[in-house]
């Protein structure tokens, strides 16, 4: 091969390879278009905002609701896979009720018949699930616009004032979320709060993962793992019995990987059966230990190699295998999001954690500042 000719190939190699560089950025953040987010509710603009970092990876989110609209990652075989649910508008996010990669609050999760005492006043909340309030009320933060404090190249600082009587809990909150994408493929959520009335506060991120990158296969071929002995098992209206039972011998053993599906449809374990596939809260090691830096939780797909590994500083993860999708409800790339379609991993305190005083606190205080992290950590193996 001549000189000239082995040079002109490795400028079309280089000018190949900056040209699918290019083209794998574009990629990534084209799962969603951000003009399809641009609106004005209730005098406030809505936007999509994009996180990218120096692997191509994704994360568009929106300040309605806090959410997380699309995370974008290359699988093992080098192709970009959005593997989060959602809606490719905000149209559908303002229309159809969901809590698809929403910051949920004030309070993430349910509380028993509606109501709690805190020092000695009964406080009695919007029953918005069948007796029981959850996710805040039937206008929790999922529905509200927060305010995007600051942006750089791979955060977005949101914050949203909820006024005393929001959803009639007590106290004006204010709440803070800040996203944060680092070159490893680790998406970091920190949560704060402070308020000027004793008030309780559980803050949560929403979002129904697919690691398969296609919500049309269900999420049953997945892996699972969960650092945890014990879980909260719940009655019939999905609530907490107050017990704090042990994971051996049942379907929540989840010490080791398993495969979703032999669990979630295992509906000869009656909690299985009673939450229609797993909508539990294990109690985790990982804040047992005072670990946040240990792994709490993982998920894998076989299909796309895609690993994430969760971490918090919470004693509690909710994990919902998607068991209420029901084929009503039409995502992005205009599929159908049926049963089992994705699955959520959320960080929090245990549920009906107000009613319950031995369990860890969910107050606020005037003065204090509430904290949660919660660690997405994307890999592919």
């Amino acid at each position: 091969m001549k000189k000239s000719q082995f040079k002109l190939m490795l400028s079309g190699c280089i000018l190949g390879a900056s040209l699918l560089a290019t083209s794998c950025q574009k990629q990534s953040a084209s799962f969603v278009d951000p003009a399809k987010f641009d609106t004005t509710i209730d005098g406030k603009k809505t936007g999509l905002y994009f996180l990218k970092n120096e692997q191509g990876t994704t994360a568009a989110i929106t300040n309605f609701g806090g959410r997380l609209v699309s995370f974008a990652i290359q699988d093992k075989n080098g192709d970009f896979k959005d593997v989060v649910l959602g809606f490719d508008n905000i149209e559908s996010y303002i229309k159809v009720p969901s809590d698809f990669g929403a910051s949920i609050g004030r309070y993430a999760n349910r509380i028993d018949s509606a109501w709690y005492v805190l020092n000695g006043d009964t406080v009695r909340l919007e029953p918005n699930d069948r007796p029981n309030s959850l996710h805040g009320g039937f206008r929790g933060w999922q529905y509200k616009i927060y305010s995007v404090k600051e942006t750089t190249p791979n955060s977005i600082t949101l914050v949203y004032n909820s006024p005393d009587g929001d959803g009639k809990f007590p106290g004006n909150v204010t709440a803070t979320v800040k996203y944060t994408l680092d070159n490893d493929n680790a998406l970091e959520i920190d949560y704060t709060a402070t308020t000027d009335k004793p008030t309780v506060i559980n803050m949560t991120n929403h979002s129904y993962f697919n690691l398969n990158g296609d919500p049309n296969t269900p999420i049953n071929n997945c892996h699972l793992y969960i650092n945890s002995d014990t879980y909260t098992p719940i009655n019939d209206h999905m609530i907490p019995t107050g017990e704090i039972a042990p994971v051996a011998g049942t379907a929540f053993d989840l010490n080791k990987m398993e495969e979703i599906g032999k669990k979630i449809d295992d509906f000869s374990d009656a909690q299985v059966k009673t939450g229609n596939g797993f909508d539990h809260n294990w109690c985790l090691k990982t804040y047992k230990n005072g670990d946040e830096k240990a792994i709490c939780a993982s998920l894998y797909s076989p299909v796309t190699g895609i690993l994430l590994d969760v971490y918090t500083n919470e004693p509690g993860i909710q994990c919902y295998s998607g068991n209420f999708l029901n084929g009503t409800v039409t995502g992005k790339k205009g599929i159908v999001y049926k049963k089992h379609a994705g699955i959520c991993l959320e960080t929090q305190k245990y549920p009906n954690s107000p009613n319950m005083p031995e369990w860890p606190s969910a107050t606020l205080n005037p003065g204090e500042t509430y904290h949660s992290y919660c660690k997405f950590a994307f890999s592919v193996k």
